[in-house]
């Protein structure tokens, strides 16, 4: 038999195949020529890399095809199920990044074989077989059942299971207006006291990191709102911290916006707003509304919690104007300062206990090199740029809680416009991390192949790992 089918092939086909209808022995042959089929297909049918790709994957799919047989021996089943589930734990497809004839092979071997793999399934004994067979059958649904039952008979269930969504149905990242919806809950939220037409919004990560599920969420919610309102938004990095930060994360931060279908009509960085935040620093420092500070870091933190002043809180208005030039020339005695808002240190909420506006760093930033030995923190930053880029809600999850009222307190200080703040639920998981800071330290110390690791809930790993966007999307929408 030789392993490249012409018109003579299709004709034997023809001839094992009446009306679709086959004995056991003649399925297991009708196997073997639907490979043969499959590979004439793929060199016939002029999709890109379905069956003709370099030398290396194309042998590969071969590979796969020829071991492809072995699921419809009793025997050896659960053991090829093993060995596939193995060689999935980390990929998508079975040769590349799509989809080739190898990827139909296996599949068509395994829903073949009919309830036998319907109870592995429902087992869960082979995870990662199960998420790569539900994710063919759900992006290819309609092919693969022609495809079951046609040639595959009754043997085979040829019923995928298709995820259907509980909720909206998501049109590029975004709901649908009230009555366009399904039938299951409803996703419609509204965003207190907002005008159609006038709604601008920001979407703020900071470049420290891959963008995550938590993100996605953030991301999503304020793409809803601004298309809801027919407003507007921001896409800004909040780059206020150059030890963890760099342009690679800005660019992958880009692309994974891109990905989730994120639509903005401007890309900012508080590191455009630097000189302004100086300015505006140092004239609080005139007003007596801030002060610098150089009680060691353990110490302040403890004044804080105890609500202690400071003994530099009732520095003079000139030692205040002295110290923060030594802070911006990043002095030996500068870089033992930081400038604290003059709040209320007795306060309850422990935010409004004189925060830290602007900390010493020689660090180069990943944009404007040295030129800065001091950078804002993020309290101080956000709401000035909030208010000077007409930001007129700014969404912030409910970790901020305690400190949406330090937000308001630090506008009322600058005499900025009002920003009106929406609280919503921070997004946490179960048997994975979230936190930046830990899923640095797996890829700083190689425990994974980087922010991209397809057991990683960054949404190039979750890509990587199978999930459709439009799963994800609709996920976090139905939150």
């Amino acid at each position: 038999m030789h392993m490249d089918p012409g018109l003579d092939d299709l004709h034997a086909w023809d001839y094992w195949v009446p009306n679709g209808n086959a004995s056991f022995l003649s399925r297991f042959c009708l196997l073997i020529f639907s490979f043969l089929l499959l590979r004439y297909i793929g060199r016939a049918s002029g999709i890109p890399h379905f069956y003709d790709r370099g030398a290396f994957e194309s042998s590969q799919i071969d590979e796969w095809l020829d071991y492809a047989p072995i699921l419809s021996s009793g025997s050896e089943f659960e053991n090829a199920c093993k060995y596939i589930d193995s060689f999935l734990e980390k990929r998508t497809f079975l040769v590349g990044h799509s989809l080739s004839i190898a990827d139909i092979a296996i599949w068509s071997g395994l829903a073949g074989t009919g309830v036998r793999w319907e109870s592995l399934r429902k087992s869960k004994k082979f995870t990662n077989l199960v998420r790569w067979f539900n994710s063919i059958a759900a992006e290819y649904s309609d092919a693969l059942n022609e495809v079951t039952s046609t040639y595959i008979g009754k043997k085979g269930s040829g019923k995928p299971v298709v995820a259907k969504p509980k909720g909206a149905q998501v049109v590029n990242g975004a709901i649908p207006e009230k009555g366009k919806t399904g039938t299951g809950p409803s996703s419609e939220v509204d965003l207190p006291g907002a005008e159609i037409g006038k709604v601008r919004l920001r979407f703020a990560p900071e470049p420290s990191g891959f963008l995550h599920i938590g993100h996605s969420k953030a991301a999503l919610l304020n793409q809803y709102f601004a298309q809801r309102y027919q407003g507007q938004l921001i896409l800004r990095f909040d780059d206020t911290n150059p030890a963890k930060e760099s342009s690679e994360f800005v660019e992958n931060l880009m692309k994974d916006v891109e990905t989730l279908g994120v639509k903005y009509v401007a890309v900012t960085h508080t590191s455009d707003y630097f000189p302004q935040l100086m300015e505006m620093a140092e004239k609080l420092i005139r007003e007596g509304k801030a002060y610098v500070d150089d009680t060691p870091q353990e110490q302040m933190r403890k004044e804080r919690m105890d609500g202690i002043e400071s003994k530099c809180r009732n520095n003079s208005i000139e030692e205040n104007l002295k110290l923060w030039k030594e802070m911006i020339t990043g002095s030996e005695r500068g870089l033992k300062c930081c400038l604290r808002g003059k709040l209320d240190m007795q306060d309850p909420n422990k935010s409004l206990r004189d925060p830290v506006y602007y900390r010493s760093n020689p660090v180069p930033h990943h944009r404007i090199g040295a030129k800065y030995k001091i950078y804002p923190t993020y309290d101080f930053a956000c709401p000035f740029v909030d208010a000077l880029e007409g930001i007129t809600h700014a969404l912030r999850s409910s970790e901020y809680h305690d400190r949406n009222a330090q937000y308001e307190r630090i506008l009322q200080d600058m005499r900025l416009r009002k920003v009106n703040i929406y609280e919503f639920s921070r997004l946490n998981m179960v048997y994975t991390l979230l936190s930046k800071r830990n899923l640095r330290w797996f890829v700083e110390n190689g425990k994974v192949e980087g922010w991209d690791d397809p057991r990683f809930p960054t949404v190039q790993g979750i890509v990587r790992r199978g999930l459709k966007i439009e799963a994800l999307v609709q996920f976090i929408l139905e939150q």
